[in-house]
């Protein structure tokens, strides 16, 4: 992912000892003990790794939320991770796609018990292949998260997966997507939040004069979004 100068500060959390898990990870966790915390799910895309969100994440200058930030399972070739390859625009491959989907499932599961996570105020962030795992997890188990942030990524509607469109209303999605994005086209961003609006979701979207990255004008909308859901 390609941030914009600037965006790099370190925040106020501290980075932690990563507990035995289903994914490797990095934590960053409040200095304050004895209670409770949102916590940020960073989740990378294609190529990158988990230290690839963390300085945006830290950037919002949040120092009472954890930021965790997993790794995808498998190898790209060129360099990094992946959650998935693809078989055509759209659809990730359905085998290697489970096999992600069930290990961050569990890992979600792991975090909610390994640190000092508030279940209720799970706040799950991707970024291009990041983001098609927080939709499919989000859609799959809208119970499992207070709200999703989503950067330049699509909803895998065509995955074969079966989502609960049910208990969706009112749920919080940040959506931002690129205008010049050549890797996932501005489309899918558009058709997600029409895809969300129809289920009463709380949507907010935003595109921006860019390509597939996340500029300083969309670290400023996502952090005043999220000081809302927070708050």
């Amino acid at each position: 992912m390609q941030l914009d100068p600037g965006l790099d500060g370190l925040g106020a959390l501290k980075e932690g000892s990563p507990i035995p898990a289903s994914l490797h990870h990095v934590v960053f966790l409040p200095t304050r003990k004895g209670e409770r915390f949102p916590t940020i799910v960073a989740v990378h895309g294609r190529g990158a790794d988990e230290n690839d969100l963390v300085s945006l994440v830290l950037s919002l200058e949040r120092a009472d939320v954890i930021l965790v930030s997993p790794r995808a399972p498998f190898p790209f070739p060129s360099g990094g991770f992946a959650w998935y390859d693809v078989v055509q625009e759209g659809v990730p491959n359905p085998e290697a796609f489970g096999v992600s989907l069930g290990l961050f499932h569990r890992f979600i599961d792991e975090i909610k018990a390994g640190y000092p996570v508030d279940p209720d105020r799970v706040i799950l962030l991707g970024f291009s292949q990041g983001t098609v795992m927080v939709y499919a997890t989000a859609l799959l188990d809208p119970n499992s998260f207070r709200a999703v942030a989503a950067l330049s990524g699509y909803i895998p509607l065509h995955s074969g997966l079966t989502f609960d469109m049910n208990n969706l209303k009112g749920r919080p999605f940040f959506i931002s997507h690129g205008m010049h994005d050549e890797i996932i086209p501005p489309k899918f961003g558009r058709e997600a939040a029409e895809f969300l609006k129809k289920t009463g979701a709380q949507v907010t979207y935003r595109e921006y004069l860019m390509g597939h990255q996340v500029s300083e004008e969309t670290m400023r909308d996502l952090a005043a979004w999220l000081k809302t859901i927070l708050s």
